[in-house]
């Protein structure tokens, strides 16, 4: 929510022993990884969607089973006597933080965030535009999400704070208001044991086909903000245009609203102007951003507007992904690039039991807007389970059912029993989300040696064959292969060191992800073993993955396997040592990684 500025501290202060107390008692299971994956931080949900472990945003929220037993928790979020979205407890491990950033989803037009630390440390700094504070365990505070800001826990000790979200009614806003005013008098509020609890808490959806009032509120609003980074003709012209796309969308918004209201035959007109606007956004919008936090129009455009302008269709999705038969069983293989996967990919292909996309299959997650680079929360090939909804299961489900092919290529029936297998580098960074889509689905680790990978890789950038993007900000030049994340801090970096960065992001984040997926779920392999002793190998392989071998597999696994159709130059084991004095500099960066997959496999 828009505040007048950056910080409140409101009148009032809490127990922070009985509140510490009551979050020792919670399990250690209850913590879950950060909505957004943030390195260092953990979440525990409070009050949820159906009370349930998620962290949807639109449904009927409810107390969670953690909550309720915490009878001074429930008190603290009783006793402000508004009504309560999504809350939950937020830990930032020690020497971590929050990486700067603005909340921009449709959900936080209305809703600011009340803040109360629970474990903190005089050190810990909330960064808010200009401002900095250090929040008191025990006091309350709402800060304006609108502007970038930011956290950091310098010191040896872990930050908790209990986090919610709410509209606020009319006696909460006063009360902040009083918080301003000199000589107010701080209410201290302890745990009474005879005070009932009456929580509050959000019960209202998303409607079908929003009204075009609250489109106009929200578009309008935007506008308001929009601005461009000088006054030459060009930007002009650009800024001249956006407003006018943004004008046109509202009012042809209206126009057919008045016309079906939200019926859902109605639904494909709408989703046709939506995605018409979608799709023109980012060019028109080129180079324009927001007043306060300089976050692209087009990019706020869509978290605000376009993601839930038509939630009908989510909606009716979300009805559809249960009948949707979801691939048994599907086998994901995750590597760093240029590891060997295509080679393993094709030979599993062989089987006439196997089903594939074809290849790699870029298409399949990049074709869906809420899904691509530099959509809100998408800043790298990185996807976790939050990035997840049903009807984008839904979406993927349906397109991945329509395109499989068997192993000579032909289209296969949608209620085959064929097993799915599926190999996308990038797929090395979405494991979490995968195993959303796919509940059951197996995973296969293939991993090579860094120094022949190093090589491999650095090959790759050379050829200029693997280039996947063009004019990132915040890098000189085209980007090749996946793109993980903290991928701007290899601006000016050496190609050694981009190859180690993306040869140790990739692994790192595959053996993290894997580690909370049960263990009879996944496998390891090494490219070495997979050259070396290719027939157990991939007999192994089909074992884990409940394949079926046939005669065609078995006959390519009985001697040398050919090479794969991305196959940059002829492996070899030495090959590596031609780039020996580069790739030996930056080995001790990704010492640690090879040592836990050493470790393990």
């Amino acid at each position: 929510m828009r505040l007048a500025k950056p910080f409140y501290k409101l009148p009032i202060r809490f127990d922070v022993e009985r509140m510490r107390a009551e979050v020792a008692a919670l399990p250690h299971s209850a913590w879950a990884k950060h909505p957004n994956d943030i390195e260092g931080n953990t979440s525990l949900r409070l009050i949820s969607v159906g009370g349930g472990e998620n962290d949807d945003v639109n449904g009927h929220m409810e107390p969670t089973p953690h909550l309720l037993q915490c009878s001074y928790l429930q008190q603290v979020l009783s006793g402000f006597g508004v009504v309560w979205s999504r809350s939950r407890l937020l830990r930032l491990s020690a020497h971590h933080g929050v990486p700067q950033h603005a909340d921009i989803n449709y959900h936080w037009f209305y809703r600011a965030r009340l803040h109360i630390p629970i474990v903190t440390h005089p050190d810990v700094r909330f960064y808010c535009d200009k401002d900095s504070v250090h929040m008191l365990a025990g006091e309350a505070w709402i800060f304006d999400n609108w502007r970038l800001h930011r956290v950091e826990n310098p010191v040896n000790t872990e930050r908790v704070h209990l986090v919610a979200d709410t509209s606020g009614s009319a006696a909460f806003w006063q009360l902040v208001g009083q918080g301003e005013l000199a000589n107010t008098q701080v209410q201290i509020h302890r745990f009474d044991p005879s005070r009932p609890v009456r929580l509050l808490t959000e019960r209202t959806v998303l409607e079908p086909v929003m009204a075009p009032a609250e489109v106009d509120l929200l578009i309008l609003d935007l506008r308001s903000e929009l601005t461009a980074p000088g006054d030459s003709p060009e930007e002009t012209r650009r800024l001249i245009q956006f407003h006018r796309l943004l004008d046109s969308f509202r009012r042809d918004w209206r126009q057919l609203y008045a016309l079906f209201g939200d019926s859902s035959t109605a639904w494909p007109e709408y989703a046709k102007l939506r995605d018409s606007a979608r799709a023109a956004a980012p060019l028109l919008g080129k180079g324009l951003f927001m007043r306060t936090n300089r976050i692209a129009a087009h990019t706020v455009l869509e978290a605000r507007v376009f993601r839930v302008v038509l939630s009908g269709t989510a909606i009716a999705a979300k009805k559809t992904v249960g009948r949707i038969k979801v691939p048994d069983k599907s086998v994901i293989i995750v590597a760093a690039p240029r590891s060997g996967s295509t080679l393993l990919f094709e030979t599993l292909a062989a089987n006439s039991k196997v089903c594939t996309l074809g290849g790699e299959a870029h298409w399949l997650i990049e074709s869906i807007p809420e899904l691509q680079l530099g959509a809100p929360g998408v800043e790298s090939n990185r996807l976790t389970a939050d990035q997840y909804s049903d009807s984008i299961g839904a979406t993927i489900v349906s397109n991945l059912l329509q395109h499989r092919v068997d192993s000579s290529g032909r289209s296969v029936n949608l209620d085959s029993l064929l097993r799915f297998v599926e190999k996308t580098p990038k797929n090395a960074l979405r494991i979490p989300f995968f195993n959303r889509l796919f509940p059951d689905c197996r995973f296969i680790h293939l991993w090579r040696d860094p120094r022949e990978n190093i090589n491999s890789i650095m090959e790759a950038w050379r050829s200029g064959n693997w280039k996947t993007y063009n004019g990132l900000d915040g890098f000189e030049g085209p980007w090749s292969l996946l793109l993980p994340p903290g991928w701007q801090q290899m601006n000016g970096k050496s190609l050694e060191e981009i190859g180690a960065f993306q040869w140790d992001s990739a692994n790192r984040i595959i053996l993290d992800d894997l580690r909370s997926i049960p263990h009879e779920r996944w496998t390891m392999v090494g490219y070495g073993e997979l050259i070396t002793d290719t027939e157990s190998t991939i007999r192994r392989l089909c074992k884990f993955a409940e394949i079926e071998m046939d005669n065609s597999l078995s006959l390519r696994i009985s001697e040398a396997l050919p090479l794969s159709r991305f196959t940059q130059t002829p492996p070899s084991p030495d090959k590596w040592h031609k780039n020996a004095a580069e790739i030996n500099r930056v080995i001790p960066n990704v010492e640690s990684t090879w040592k836990r997959i050493r470790d393990i496999a």
